[in-house]
């Protein structure tokens, strides 16, 4: 087991894994990049940084390790207390270097400076894509060759076919449009002749609707997603959680049953929260004034 594995599994599929004790891996989408200097084009990816404040137990890290390899959830926290012993170790006197995470050192002030590395691109959405190379493009100017008019010399007998053949055409054209014109008169008449029949039959019709359809009203509701839990505790007997929802409900809390674990255990959770900002802060308050037991889970 490699505490080092499960922070990179968790990191293609949130922005933020906490390693309690230590501190937390944040990730921040950068969009696609063009570099001048090598004409290149680089897909958008996670760019990774680390938190040195962020080490309150979130119970996401200890959940997926114990998910993974079929463990308790207690077991799993007391691997990662153990990797972070060792980790704090070796930065106290050396680089401590994650495999396609980066680096951590100390700097003179005792803290922790990270260098990521570029190797894994942690972005689902960019899976499979690389930097690509653009040639640079030579434009080339076509000459154009000017057209020349050639000269040409019209004799007289050739000017007097054009201006027959010209005269002509003017004939034909003038009978053309007087008998255009008259059949265009006539199917003027016609059509006015029709509209104002249409138009006497639609103001003597009427139109009655004797069984109107009746007004539906729709109510849609939309679903809030909540998948961030305070967990309360898990119970073999549904009995018990029930009762717990119950005690909790009584102290002002928006307690619920958020169903079963893989091992048939009930869950009951304090509140559900839509984002991990909010279920966080919460988690912190709880374990203040109610429980230090109490953990977060994602579903």
């Amino acid at each position: 087991m490699i505490l080092a594995n499960y922070i990179k599994d968790l990191l293609f599929r949130y922005d933020c894994v906490i390693i309690p004790s230590f501190g937390g891996f944040v990730t921040n989408k950068v969009s696609a990049t063009f570099q001048e200097e090598t004409s290149s084009f680089s897909p958008p990816y996670k760019q990774i940084s680390f938190n040195n404040n962020l080490k309150d137990n979130d119970g996401l890290l200890a959940n997926h390790i114990a998910s993974v390899e079929s463990i308790s959830f207690e077991k799993a926290n007391k691997f990662i207390e153990d990797s972070v012993f060792d980790w704090k170790k070796i930065i106290e006197k050396e680089t401590l270097e994650i495999e396609k995470l980066g680096c951590l050192k100390l700097n003179d002030r005792k803290q922790i400076i990270f260098n990521p590395t570029n190797d894994v691109n942690y972005l689902t959405s960019s899976f499979g894509l690389s930097s690509v190379t653009q040639s640079s493009l030579k434009r080339y100017k076509e000459v154009v060759t000017p057209l020349v008019t050639p000269n040409v010399t019209i004799t007289n007998n050739i000017s007097t076919l054009i201006k027959y053949a010209a005269s002509a055409a003017i004939l034909l054209t003038l009978g053309f449009l007087g008998t255009n014109l008259h059949q265009e008169n006539k199917q003027q008449e016609i059509l006015a002749v029709n509209e104002k029949a249409l138009e006497k039959k639609i103001q003597s019709a009427t139109f009655t609707i004797t069984n109107p359809l009746p007004t539906i009203e729709l109510n849609a509701v939309k679903e809030i997603k909540t998948p961030f839990h305070i967990v309360a505790g898990s119970f073999q007997f549904p009995e018990n959680a029930k009762r717990k929802v119950k005690q909790l409900e009584q102290k002002g809390y928006n307690a619920k049953i958020i169903g079963t674990n893989k091992w048939g255990l009930t869950q009951v959770a304090f509140k559900s929260f839509t984002t991990r900002i909010e279920a966080t802060k919460a988690l912190y308050n709880i374990k203040k004034t109610e429980s230090k037991d109490a953990w977060l889970l994602v579903k």
